[in-house]
């Protein structure tokens, strides 16, 4: 759940809206209860989309995120 709560939080500090897509479900990214809906396990392909202002910065921040969190062991 750490990872999912380390997203939320990056995506929140963004005015843009974002949401995450894996296969055909679409989650809100500022939301911890939807993300974990999707059950995304470590390596799975995710998209994620930003609409508005600093929606560049947040996919940027956000695959940081994600990246990070596939390369490490888990803990």
């Amino acid at each position: 759940m750490r990872p999912a709560m380390q997203f939320v939080d990056c995506a929140s500090d963004f005015d843009a809206d974002i949401s995450v897509t894996m296969d055909s479900q679409t989650a809100d990214a500022k939301s911890i209860m939807q993300l974990t809906m999707l059950a995304a396990g470590k390596g799975t392909k995710l998209t994620i989309t930003a609409v508005g202002a600093g929606s560049q910065k947040a996919v940027e921040a956000l695959a940081a995120i994600v990246e990070n969190e596939n390369a490490s062991e888990p803990v």
